[in-house]
């Protein structure tokens, strides 16, 4: 039996200080999410859903089983891609919810990417001073990564999630089965952020997708279920021990975020998938962590490995002083200083100081060289 619509759902708890809440993982749960909404959230009566603009099909069906729960519902578009995240879209939807008659008793339910995600939590951190989140993440990337832990924002021109808020989920509901029709390259994106758990804190999960990258390409219920969980159980792990990055122990989560970004800005925001920057942002990192002697070519080799063959990028032409200046406006510089999250084994990372211009620039350098194979 390959589908999880046939089994309860798999539940994991987000266990923090003010409260708890559950992210469930399985296949087919429109019709179960309003009855986990009003578990959570008794007195809500209204929800309005944002929603990405190609994913109308969904966002109607849940506001059927909504409806059919006695919520109030209002659809609330969104169109595709990083340029979403704005100023203006978040000001739309703020006057949009109030043309709704949004208060107290709503809340906001975000079916989308990683960009719905974020924009939409923004928008209810914010809003009448803070609305309850639903997150319904339909992609491989949200429901690993940006749908877990609170973290929400939106972009100014050339600088990334630079404006946002903490904002926990009240619900996370993630449908394993929207990413049968997710396209390619958006789901293999996804992947990078998975092997990031591994490469951090779970070298069993790093083996586990050397053991099934087909069954995972294939995107076989039954593996595509184990690995969202464990994605998610390590980043809820993380999360509940530094939910707004107090102590340093949720930087670990940044393993290549810091090349990827700039990666991303030189490209310009669109042609290079967040994913795809990360993948190469590892084995930059990777590279980096091998100049300093903290990992030995092996680990260099093994990481890129399993990259490839789960079809992800590793290299990018781009300049590597002209990154190395990007990374300086990074929100992980801290008085001045730039902190790169590099490993020490599998299953470990640290915060690490003091790295050089020319280290970076060498293994920028060193990562342009490479080609598949070498």
């Amino acid at each position: 039996m390959n589908s999880l619509s046939l089994v309860a759902p798999i539940a994991i708890q987000v266990e923090l200080a003010e409260r708890t809440y559950p992210i469930y993982i399985g296949q087919q749960l429109t019709a179960a999410v309003p009855g986990w909404i009003q578990a959570g959230l008794p007195q809500c009566q209204h929800a309005a859903l944002v929603f990405d603009e190609h994913l109308g099909e969904l966002a109607s069906s849940l506001q059927r089983a909504l409806s059919a729960a006695h919520f109030r519902c209002s659809l609330l578009s969104v169109p595709s891609g990083e340029a979403s995240k704005s100023v203006e879209m978040a000001a739309g939807l703020w006057q949009s919810l109030v043309n709704e008659n949004t208060d107290r008793g709503s809340c906001v339910v975000a079916v989308g990417g990683g960009v719905v995600g974020d924009l939409a939590g923004f928008v209810a951190a914010t809003f009448a001073r803070g609305l309850p989140l639903i997150q319904v993440p339909t992609t491989l990337l949200s429901q690993v990564d940006s749908s877990v832990g609170g973290k929400t924002g939106i972009n100014l021109p050339n600088v990334k999630n630079i404006v946002g808020a903490f904002w926990q989920p009240t619900l996370v509901a993630i449908d394993t089965h929207t990413l049968e029709s997710l396209p390619r390259r958006e789901f293999v994106s996804g992947l990078a952020e998975v092997v990031k758990y591994g490469v951090i804190l779970l070298p069993q999960l790093f083996e586990y997708l050397e053991q099934h990258a087909d069954e995972i390409l294939r995107k076989e219920s039954p593996v595509i279920g184990h690995v969202v969980a464990e994605s998610c159980k390590a980043k809820a792990g993380v999360v509940q021990q530094d939910e707004r990055e107090t102590t340093g122990l949720r930087a670990i989560l940044n393993y290549g975020h810091t090349f990827a970004h700039a990666l991303e800005s030189v490209a310009g925001y669109g042609r290079l998938l967040h994913g795809e920057a990360v993948a190469i942002g590892m084995h930059m990192a990777a590279l980096l962590a091998q100049q300093l002697g903290r990992v030995d070519q092996h680990f260099v080799q093994r990481q890129r490995a399993l990259l490839e063959r789960l079809e992800l990028p590793t290299r990018f032409e781009a300049n590597p002083s002209e990154l190395w200046k990007i990374m300086q406006h990074d929100k992980k510089v801290e008085h001045g200083t730039l902190r790169f999250i590099l490993p020490t084994r599998l299953g470990q990372v640290e915060r690490v100081a003091g790295i050089t211009e020319r280290q970076v620039v060498e293994a920028i350098a060193l990562a342009n060289a490479t080609t598949t194979g070498a």
